[in-house]
């Protein structure tokens, strides 16, 4: 346990689970999709459905999605700054099975029609856990610099992969892999110990079978 542990995050309150780290999930939520949302379903899970809107939760969600760090004092008129931004925001709730108390359900979109759909649980102390992504299993923090790879599942794609990052001296720290079905859509999530820098990214990209890379760094949520 260290200090951010006890005293929780820099943030605007009232609740670090709640609020950081909702702020947090939209953050990453945003870096996921690669764009701005013009449309985004908020639909929240549990202690989030029960008491969300008393701390804040559906505005520091929107917050992050319009690029807003949990400690941006614009945080709390986020719904009226998105409406500024041309995004389309609905809130509702939902039960999902399996999963933390407070957790939400995104539904995005961009102006390009690029949609996303992520499962991600606020942890308490302003941490965060990616729970899934387009229905696909993920388990990640973004607490470490994050690659996720979608790819086809076909043999060699792990080698490939693993290969690229040997060649630029990134080292795993940790690995996980989730399909959809054999032969289907696949996602890689792996975490390293150094930053993944851009040309790892378009190396990575422009390998035969990868359909999408995303990079996550901590200073970026």
């Amino acid at each position: 346990m260290n200090i951010f542990d006890i005293m929780g995050p820099i943030m605007v309150g009232p609740s670090s689970s709640h609020t950081a780290g909702a702020a947090r999930i939209g953050l990453i939520t945003r870096k996921l999709l690669g764009s701005q949302p013009v449309k985004a379903e908020l639909l929240l899970h549990g202690s989030f459905a029960a008491t969300g809107a008393g701390h804040g939760t559906d505005k520091a969600l929107a917050a992050g999605l319009l690029g807003m760090r949990p400690d941006d004092p614009r945080l709390p008129r986020s719904f009226e700054l998105a409406a500024q931004a041309g995004m389309a925001l609905t809130v509702g709730k939902t039960v999902l099975r399996g999963v933390h108390p407070n957790t939400v359900l995104l539904r995005v979109e961009d102006a390009r029609g690029k949609q996303l759909e992520v499962v991600a649980s606020s942890l308490g102390g302003g941490r965060v856990k990616v729970c899934s992504i387009d229905g696909l299993d993920a388990s990640f923090t973004g607490e470490l610099p994050t690659l996720i790879i979608r790819n086809e599942d076909r043999p060699g794609m792990v080698a490939e992969v693993s290969a690229i990052l040997s060649r630029r001296q990134v080292n795993i720290a940790a690995m996980q892999l989730y399909r959809n079905s054999r032969g289907g859509l696949a996602v890689m999530v792996i975490e390293s110990d150094q930053p993944v820098w851009p040309g790892t990214v378009e190396e990575l990209r422009a390998c035969p079978g990868i359909q999408r890379v995303t990079c996550l760094t901590p200073e970026e949520e």
